[in-house]
Formats: C-alpha cells, structure tokens, sequence
C-alpha cells in the first residue's frame, strides 16, 4: 500500500507545504519552548474513520527532525473508532509543535478520502463492484489523495492525461474523423495513435453505447444514464467491454448503481467535495 507514497514527488510536496508553514521559523516554540526539552505525542482521531496519512506523517516529521521517532499504532487502511490513537511521537518536543500542522493537514484529507471511499466500497462488495476516483483532485495533490482513495479500498482510475484515453462527449464533438453514431471509427483512430493505451469511451444512451461497442474498447463509461438503460448497455456490452457508471452517484444510489451489473462507479465526489476528518496531536508526556 506504501508504493505511491515512494514516489519522489511525495516528500518533494510534503517538503513545500512545510516550507510555506514554517517560513523563517515557528516564532512560538522558539520563543516559548526550551529547545532541549523532549516529549512523547500522540495523533488521535475525534471520529471514527478510515486512517490514511502515517507514511507522510514519519517524513513530514524526518525533515523537520530526523530523531523524532514516530511509531504507527493503526496502519493506513484501517479503521478506527473515536479517540483511537493512530500515532505516538517522540522526541524533541519543539520539533514535534513544527510538525503538527502540515502532518494533520495532510491526514485530516488523507482520512477524510479514505473514509468515504470505504463507505461506498462497504455498500457494492456484495456485487464486486469497484469504485474509482477521478481526476477531480486538489492541484498539486493528487498523489495524496488517490493514495488515500486505496487506503479506503477503492481503486485508481487514470491519473492523469497521458496513462488511458478516454473520450468524452467535447472530444465527440471536436472529433473531425466521424460523427457521434460512428464511434467505432474514433475508437479505431485512438487506437492507432497509442496502440498500448486502454480506450475507455463515454456514451450518454443506447445508440450510442452500440456504436462504441462497434470499435471494441476496453471500457464504457455510462453517463448519467437511469438504471435501466444501463442494464441494458451492460447486457449490451457483455464479453466485448468492461463498463463504469459515472455521474451524481450518491451513497443513498450506489448499491442500485451496482445492482445493475456494473464493473465500476466512479465518483469525484470521494476528492472533490470530501470533509476532513477531524485528527488532534496531543501531547502526553514533556521530559
């Protein structure tokens, strides 16, 4: 679950946001705190949730001190009840107040995705359903938040422009080489131009559904469609393309969504609009 987080952009992003908090220094501590004193922390959850985040935690606190130790007590993925400790902290206690806001800023978010990600897979398991995310992310972020959607159980989509094609209905229409009931000619077209790219085409209606399927791409995506008409394009499709339904997918709709047959929901809503979840750092123990 880690292997996002090694990426090189990760510590890079962590490394700005402590640049952008700390500036010049964190004029408080070192006014008010002895800069020899130690103390022992703790990172707890004020709700339950689905934890995400202690990996950016232990290199949040690595660059502002190397020798604060930060033992994982609930790892990323798991579930945790109101007031459970995620993390414990120790070490110089000015460098553990440096650290506190951005490593809780970042998993408070973190979190927030991970568990709205984990009620909507909670709700479709019984029909092995996935739920993707989307490229509806926070500028800058995105690493961080597609991670936490698989600490929540959900699955990635593209992420981003270059890793899948997928042609929605501006493409349709700027399209110059056929016309919405013809394409299977722009699947054909996509797949000349990136032969190794999955194609993944979104269609609004039945007819539409049937002239993708013409071209044979890997993935449907179904429109904002009633759940009728996509049990009838899932039937449709049925050996020759995986489909995914997509737009105003609430949790209060997913299981239907899913009852219809789907292979995926994608949701922006699991990075667009999530609350934070609420996390405190607490001090327990000044030496």
């Amino acid at each position: 679950m880690n292997e996002m987080m090694n990426d090189p952009i990760v510590t890079e992003r962590i490394r700005e946001a402590l640049a952008e908090d700390i500036g010049a220094g964190d004029a408080t501590t070192l006014a008010l705190v002895n800069p020899a004193a130690q103390a022992e922390a703790v990172i707890l959850t004020r709700e339950d949730c689905t934890v995400s985040g202690c990996e950016v935690a232990r290199i949040a606190f690595s660059i502002v001190d190397p020798e604060v130790r930060v033992e994982t007590i609930l790892p990323d993925g798991s579930r945790a009840k109101q007031n459970d400790v995620i993390l414990r902290l120790s070490g110089k206690a000015a460098s553990i107040l440096t650290g506190e806001r951005v490593t809780l800023n970042f998993m408070q978010r973190m979190c927030g995705i991970a568990t709205m990600a984990s009620r909507f897979v909670d709700l479709v398991k019984p029909y092995g359903t996935l739920v993707l995310d989307t490229r509806k992310t926070t500028p800058g972020l995105r690493i961080f938040e597609k991670y936490a959607v698989t600490c929540g159980g959900g699955t990635n989509h593209r992420f981003g422009l270059y890793d899948r094609i997928l042609m929605k209905d501006n493409h349709r229409k700027l399209w110059l080489g056929g016309s919405p009931d013809r394409l299977d000619l722009a699947v054909e077209a996509a797949r000349k131009a990136y032969p190794d790219l999955m194609i993944e085409v979104e269609v609004e209606n039945i007819e539409e559904c049937k002239s993708a399927l013409r071209g044979k791409p890997e993935w449907l995506l179904l429109d904002n469609m009633s759940n009728e008409m996509m049990r009838t394009c899932v039937a449709l499709a049925k050996g020759i393309s995986k489909t995914e339904a997509s737009g105003g997918i609430t949790l209060a709709r997913a299981r239907e969504v899913a009852e219809t047959g789907v292979d995926a929901i994608s949701l922006g809503c699991l990075t667009h609009s999530v609350s934070s979840v609420d996390l405190s750092l607490e001090i327990v123990k000044g030496l």
